[in-house]
């Protein structure tokens, strides 16, 4: 793996410095410092996002007449660095990241006219509806029933950990549409309107204090037939599929890289206040450990992602770089609250600074190793798939 720039990647990289400098706001970068939860609030996401529409750069994982960057591998992997070490705000991926690969793969040409502009445009805000109270790591055990009746599915049962379906206005959702098949053999994916008659969505608050997810409740909701996506009954292979672009097809290490930054940020308030914490030799050497791990993490990324074309998936290798993402995001928020030493046992009244991101950001870091598959099923994942056992 050649890790030198040639002369069209080098051009490149200064085009994405140069627009981020250009439509890069403060608010913007500050918001995405602020941020405790899984991702920014909309008012600093869709912003960048539809910055971002109209240079054409917001989806580079999608083929070029869908409307995709048509980037290679290496300039993906420069603009996510860049963007994310000058603090670009994290764009939501479940819009153009999760459904719209799976529009583009098993969606109908209606679908695919109505959805795919309206997902670039960032006119659609998109929620997943997969888990549910009693079918989280087994997710085939979902209970949410969707019944024929005539030219609509009538859909009855509750979906949890919804992210972002209170800013939501449409939800692709696994219901079961077989009871009678086996579990993985009957279910379908159908496309929810968030404003139909019967959807009720109330707000999970996390141990951070974030409101980042919901429980979605469907009483009666009616839901075209023109709405499913694929064929019947095969929504378990279209999740799969989506799941795997969730896993591992995100470039992460520039996002870590950026989390550190932020406590090196930190490290220079608390010296402005009398502090010295580049003093401490265990602290440091932690902060040095980490750092090699971004960079070891950073190299399998390259590896693995940077030879994908784009709308090609990542395959079960994504199972390896979700659980490295994970635990590694889990040893920044630690080193974050290392730094602040005894201050991580005091609650912040709000979030008036950086610094008060630390320990909020530290709790909700302890679902990352559950949400988006559990660390156990991803370890039984790269079992099966890749070890062979």
């Amino acid at each position: 793996m050649n890790l030198d720039l040639t002369h069209e990647d080098a051009a490149f990289r200064d085009e994405v410095r140069d627009f981020l400098t250009e439509k890069l706001t403060d608010a913007m970068r500050e918001g995405q410092a602020m941020t405790a939860g899984v991702y920014p609030e909309p008012e600093i996401s869709v912003p960048w996002h539809k910055a971002l529409a109209e240079k054409g750069w917001i989806a580079p994982l999608w083929p070029v007449e869908h409307g995709g960057s048509g980037w290679t591998g290496v300039q993906r992997f420069i603009f996510e660095t860049e963007a994310a070490l000058a603090g670009a705000p994290l764009i939501y991926p479940l819009n153009v990241r999760l459904i719209g690969p799976v529009i583009i793969a098993f969606g109908t040409e209606e679908q695919k006219v109505h959805y795919l502009p309206r997902i670039l445009s960032g006119e659609d805000y998109w929620a997943q509806g997969f888990s549910e109270p009693n079918a989280g790591s087994d997710l085939a055990s979902l209970s949410t029933r969707a019944v024929v009746d005539g030219d609509d599915y009538v859909v009855n049962g509750s979906k949890i950990w919804t992210t972002h379906a209170h800013h939501a206005n449409r939800m692709f959702t696994l219901v079961r549409t077989d009871p009678d098949a086996r579990k993985q053999e009957g279910i379908s994916m159908l496309l929810i309107d968030l404003d139909a008659p019967g959807v009720d969505i109330r707000p999970i608050i996390s141990i951070g204090g974030e409101h980042d997810v919901n429980q979605v409740f469907l009483d009666d909701v009616r839901v075209p037939r023109r709405n499913l996506i694929g064929e019947e009954n095969k929504g378990w292979s279209y999740a799969k599929y989506l799941l795997e672009f969730e896993r591992g097809a995100g470039l992460n290490a520039g996002r870590l890289r950026s989390a550190m930054k932020r406590l090196d940020r930190i490290m220079d308030l608390i010296e402005t206040r009398g502090g010295a914490p580049r003093t401490d030799t265990t602290l440091m050497t932690r902060f040095a450990e980490v750092a090699i791990d971004i960079d070891v993490f950073e190299m399998m990324e390259l590896k693995t992602l940077g030879p994908l074309a784009p709308g090609e998936n990542p395959g079960p290798v994504s199972s390896v770089l979700k659980l490295r993402n994970s635990r590694i995001k889990q040893a920044v928020t630690e080193l974050g609250i290392a730094l602040l030493g005894r201050d991580a046992a005091r609650w912040p009244e709000e979030i008036a600074g950086v610094e008060d991101v630390l320990v909020p950001d530290y709790l909700n870091a302890r679902a990352v190793t559950i949400f988006g598959g559990a660390r156990e099923v991803q370890l039984g994942i790269i079992a099966k798939t890749l070890a062979g056992l």
